[in-house]
This record gives C-alpha cells, structure tokens and sequence, in this order.
C-alpha cells in the first residue's frame, strides 16, 4: 500500500531521474556563479589592504580620499588635506585610486 501511494506521489518521471540531482545542479551552478566570485573578490580585497604602503592613494569605505601616510597591522593613517590626518582601520579601505597622471 505505501509502495502504491508513494509511486502515485512521484507523479511523472523528471527528466534527470532522481530530483536530488536537480537540487545538486542548482547548487554547484549557484557556487560557481555567485559564491566563488564573491570569495575570489574579498581575497584581492584583503590582498590589497595587506600591500597598503605610505605615498598609496586610497578611497575608504565612507567615502573619503586620501593618501597613505601612516601603516601599522591593522590601522592606517591617512593625510586628506595638508594637515589633517585620520586613523582608520584598514578593513576601512575599499579601494586604492589611480593617480591622474596614470589615467588614460
């Protein structure tokens, strides 16, 4: 009796067999388009914030530019106008910015 309700459950055959298949595709499809690529972005991120050395410019995440003139393990010091110098953390850091010369 179960074998019979469980066969009339299935309803018609799926065409990859077993749906535990379908459900593995999905996911090995979902690493590959947004997990790997995510991970792939926050090593060069970190890789980055690692090689931070004085004379780097620098955009932070708040929006601020400046130039690096200070690195310690975890904090960087950052000079955004003559005299003015800001600590950040460098987790604060979102990207380093081309000087205007470099530009093309």
């Amino acid at each position: 009796m179960f074998i019979a309700w469980f066969a009339h459950w299935q309803g018609s055959p799926s065409p990859f067999g077993n749906p535990l298949y379908l459900i593995l595709i999905i996911g090995a499809v979902f690493y590959f388009i947004v997990i790997r690529p995510a991970r792939k972005s926050q090593q060069n991120t970190e890789t980055m914030r690692d090689q931070l050395k004085n004379g780097d410019r620098v955009l932070t995440s708040g929006g601020i530019y400046g130039t690096v003139v200070g690195v310690s393990d975890d904090q960087i010091q950052v000079r955004v106008a003559d005299s003015v110098k800001i600590q950040f953390a460098k987790s604060a850091v979102a990207q380093l910015v081309e000087e205007p010369s470099k530009r093309s």
